[in-house]
């Protein structure tokens, strides 16, 4: 038998799978790796073909969180270079894709199943109609799909990247001392799990919030955003406050996007963050930011919005590219 190997690159975490080619059969082997604690993609996949117990790969895609042009990839949030043609030689694979993180995120959208969704506002969905995939995790990750010959065409971007736009005198703020550490600052500087943290330090250091002992002690040991929005579900106030504008400049993002592609067919919020803060997203900041656009609030209101609850939508939409690549 052969197969095909499919694998999720992000900043903090990579999703590695291998099945069958034909796609008829469970995955083989299925594991996740700190992305951090390897030197390179190659490293990883000797680790995860051993334990496989299989070198017999017929072709393979890999999703990376960076821009794609051409045959080798430099990741923009890991130390890493991917060399499509590297790989398939080292490894012997006969066809080896590279694609966006979030180009795979829109091709897995048509493999989901409705409970993979959780749905902030219906809307008024049109058949066919334009989508957008968008997602905070370790970055801020974008693409447009529009229907091509019977099927969704996905579109990679860097949207992330696009000027922040503060709506507020705090989130003018936040704009100004956040160009003190980076000049530029783009809406992954804020909308990201790193952006959560550099919230959370602003709203410290500007007095606006004053943490309690148990959360400064606990940001000291683990994941310092991961311990944020799980002190805010405690009702830990600077955490909380934290959160509320994240979650805000999240909204109001989206609804950028949303005034720019007329999303239709409905907007994916993606990502390793909005499916671990639903119920927060739920109560109301999020789509009161999303609609918050003066004239055009009402036709916010038409459109379908998502959160996609199943953290594998990125390898399921490498899985699938892996197969028709083969």
């Amino acid at each position: 038998m052969s197969y095909f190997l499919a694998g999720d690159i992000g900043g903090t975490k990579t999703l590695l799978q291998i099945g069958a080619a034909d796609g008829t059969c469970a995955p083989l082997l299925q594991k996740s790796y700190p992305s951090a604690g390897y030197a390179g993609l190659s490293e990883m996949m000797d680790e995860f073909l051993r334990e496989a117990g299989t070198t017999d790969i017929t072709s393979a895609c890999f999703a990376l969180a960076g821009p794609v042009s051409g045959r080798r990839v430099k990741l923009t949030n890991l130390p890493w270079e991917v060399d499509a043609d590297a790989l398939a030689a080292r490894f012997a694979i006969g066809r080896v894709a590279l694609i966006n993180d979030f180009e795979a995120v829109g091709l897995g959208i048509a493999a989901l199943q409705p409970d993979d969704l959780l749905t902030l506002q219906a809307g008024e969905p049109q058949a066919h109609g334009v989508r957008v995939a968008v997602g905070a995790g370790t970055g801020l990750g974008v693409a447009w799909l529009s229907w091509q010959n019977g099927g969704y065409a996905v579109h990679p971007s860097e949207g992330g990247h696009m000027d922040f736009a503060p709506a507020d005198a705090t989130q003018y703020e936040l704009l100004r001392y956040l160009q003190q550490r980076h000049g530029h600052v783009s809406y992954e500087r804020i909308v990201s799990g790193p952006g959560l943290v550099a919230i959370f330090e602003f709203l410290r250091d500007s007095g606006h919030a004053i943490p309690s002992a148990p959360l400064v002690a606990a940001m000291q040991e683990g994941d310092v955003a991961a311990v944020i929005a799980q002190f805010a579900s405690h009702g830990e106030t600077a955490a909380c406050m934290a959160l509320e504008l994240f979650i805000s400049i999240y909204g109001a993002f989206t609804g950028n996007l949303a005034l720019l592609a007329l999303p239709r067919g409905g907007i994916f919020i993606a990502g390793g963050i909005a499916a671990k803060i639903a119920a927060q997203m739920q109560a109301g900041d999020f789509l009161r930011a999303f609609r918050d656009k003066g004239r055009f609030a009402g036709l916010l209101q038409t459109l379908p919005v998502h959160i996609v609850i199943n953290p594998q939508v990125g390898l399921l939409g490498a899985g699938l590219c892996a197969r028709r690549t083969g």
